[in-house]
């Protein structure tokens, strides 16, 4: 097996836990494209299991008439074992790997029968852009397990750069201790935070830079995936408006780049109307591209139900795919510079959402009518909103400061700020650097049980 398919990802564990679940059910393994899902699910196998079987629907498609015959397993079993008769199906030691489940909806159905034989484990597939999930969830109801995969967060990121757990849980520690990081830990962690803004977490890019130790060759994989993005909208659109999507998806560094980070409609094309593009954003969403951040009717729980359907920002689900779409002195700026402050912190404030999206979280943020009072996200813990500030510089905290100081936002009982400055808690806000920002989930759900 190459080097490139050992780049150590958060599912392999995930998979080893669902193989020693007694009662596991069939998995579907669902995420954009190009993120590692099959490589991951390929390095699985071959450490736990003496067969595997593996078939791709797009680039096998004289497989994708197995399931013509009916569901039963043995008569799929029979059919594959006729268009390659040297696969093995023995039980308890065999994977059976349905790969780009898109384009072979029947495959969803037998995940029932699967199931209810048991002599086989299964794990599907697919790039969300072409899944259309409505049918595959009735096809397959209560009879599947569903894993949503992501680009590599900045963890994995550290840890295809050689870093240790140990080395991590040391992060954490400064941080649920609020202790600050002395200037080496600081500045070589800030240093690795900012490759990672660059390269984003798209596995062969991160694993060229880890491999030259350089950027050389890292823009052009990025910019081939990008035109592969705008090859698969055309192709897998279906009704939608394909040159809408399109026309939406080009258009994101735009609105990033101005101050107010809104999505509007009417600046995608001019006099375009917000219902007319009903479902592009959606659908660019559900495809995994995109990170939607709506906007609360006001600060306060609960969160869901809580927003203005039709006023949102949109992120790049992969900062390093925002960073490739800016333009050549952008690139040059950002590359060689390390000056991510041009861009009005959109590159921060995208990181942080990816980042956020990444530990589970649903992305909000609250922008008042006269624009006196702006946050960019909120999250909450167990019995609080927490405002979370994401700041390029080290600018002025108005907003954070009204909102945890004043009384009428009583759900609001402290804040959190990611900058460029080191940690600190000054009894109303934390602050952090922007590379703990992965770690906020857990601080949140254990800060309070630190003595």
């Amino acid at each position: 097996m190459g080097k490139k398919d050992l780049l150590k990802r958060k599912i392999d564990l995930f998979l080893i836990e669902w193989k020693n679940n007694p009662d596991h059910m069939p998995l579907i393994v669902k995420g954009a494209r190009q993120i590692g899902k099959t490589e991951s699910i390929r390095h699985f196998a071959d450490n736990h299991y003496t067969h595997l079987v593996e078939i791709n629907f797009i680039l096998q498609k004289q497989y994708q008439d197995i399931f013509d015959d009916g569901f039963d397993v043995d008569t799929i079993l029979k059919n594959i074992s006729l268009k390659n008769p040297n696969l093995e199906f023995v039980p308890g030691e065999t994977l059976i790997f349905f790969d780009e489940l898109q384009a072979c909806m029947n495959c969803a159905t037998s995940l029932k029968s699967f199931r209810a034989d048991g002599r086989f484990d299964v794990i599907c597939s697919g790039s969300m852009m072409g899944i259309n999930y409505h049918e595959i969830e009735s096809n397959s109801v209560g009879n599947k397990e569903d894993y949503e995969m992501y680009s590599m967060d900045f963890e994995e990121f550290l840890w295809a750069k050689g870093y240790k757990p140990e080395q991590i849980e040391d992060l954490y520690q400064h941080m649920l201790t609020l202790t600050p990081f002395s200037h080496i830990e600081y500045d070589v962690m800030l240093e690795n935070f900012r490759e990672y803004m660059i390269l984003g977490g798209m596995p062969a890019v991160v694993n060229s830079f880890v491999k030259k130790k350089n950027y050389s060759g890292t823009l052009k994989l990025q910019r081939q995936i990008l035109l592969d993005y705008e090859e698969d909208i055309t192709k897998y659109a279906g009704g939608l408006d394909q040159g809408k999507i399109l026309s939406v998806y080009r258009r994101i560094p735009v609105f990033l780049g101005k101050d107010n980070k809104k999505f509007q409609i009417s600046k995608v094309v001019s006099g375009a109307r917000s219902r007319e593009y009903v479902g592009t954003v959606e659908w660019l969403n559900n495809a995994a591209i995109i990170n939607v951040c709506h906007c609360m009717l006001y600060p306060e729980l609960p969160l869901k139900g809580n927003y203005n359907p039709d006023n949102y920002k949109i992120y790049f689900r992969d900062t390093g795919l925002l960073v490739a779409s800016l333009d050549e002195e952008a690139q040059e700026d950002l590359r060689n510079n390390k000056n991510f402050n041009t861009y009005k912190g959109a590159i921060y404030e995208n990181m942080v959402g990816d980042m956020l999206v990444k530990q589970g979280y649903s992305l909000f943020f609250y922008r008042n009518d006269k624009g006196t009072l702006e946050m960019d996200f909120f999250v909450r813990d167990a019995n609080s909103l927490i405002p979370v500030e994401v700041k390029a510089g080290d600018g002025a905290t108005t907003s954070l400061h009204h909102l945890v100081n004043d009384e009428s936002y009583d759900e609001i009982k402290y804040g959190i700020k990611f900058g460029n400055k080191n940690i600190g808690f000054n009894g109303k806000f934390y602050t952090f650097p922007y590379f703990v920002a992965f770690l906020l989930k857990r601080f949140l759900k254990e800060k309070d049980n630190h003595s």
